[in-house]
């Protein structure tokens, strides 16, 4: 069964199939923040997946399913209070990049993250997200509606893991 949703536009009633109204390709975003801390230092503390723990909101673990871990290609669980994710690692150049593709049951998306040294004692880390499928009702209407709220998550994951740094190196 198919539903339809009627949408009032310049005096006629257009109805619209669901499916359509909320469909969305692709969404791409990009978060940075600035830490206090050498790049050597940033980078390490980073590529440490016991460190994840520390920033993550929720995180559990991590089960290496293929590969050496943090080599290109290998692939991860990584598990969460509320939900798991895939983890497969595109590229690993660190300090220049890291850039891993995440599937969830409900979406895909791909994540680079990269490293600048500002000053001495500054580096940026900039993440660039593209969210390359959403499945389901749910996720299509709060990435139409709501995509702010994808960007304001990985914000605070920046957030959190620049004071975790910081606090490690003072």
């Amino acid at each position: 069964m198919d539903f339809t949703i009627g949408l009032c536009c310049a005096n006629s009633l257009l109805f619209v199939p669901y499916p359509y109204l909320f469909e969305i390709k692709t969404m791409r975003f990009t978060c940075y923040t600035d830490i206090k801390a050498p790049i050597q230092i940033v980078v390490d503390l980073f590529k440490n997946p016991d460190n994840l723990k520390h920033w993550q909101d929720g995180f559990k673990r991590i089960e290496y399913i293929s590969g050496a871990p943090g080599a290109e290609g290998s692939i991860s669980k990584l598990s969460y209070d509320r939900l798991s994710l895939v983890e497969t690692i595109i590229r690993n150049e660190l300090p220049e990049e890291f850039k891993a593709n995440y599937e969830h049951k409900h979406m895909v998306n791909t994540m680079s993250c990269r490293f600048k040294v500002i000053d001495v004692g500054t580096t940026r880390l900039k993440q660039e997200i593209h969210y390359t499928k959403f499945n389901g009702f749910l996720p299509k209407v709060l990435a139409k509606l709501f995509p702010g709220m994808f960007r304001k998550q990985v914000q605070k994951w920046l957030d959190q893991f620049k004071y975790f740094v910081e606090k490690q190196h003072p």
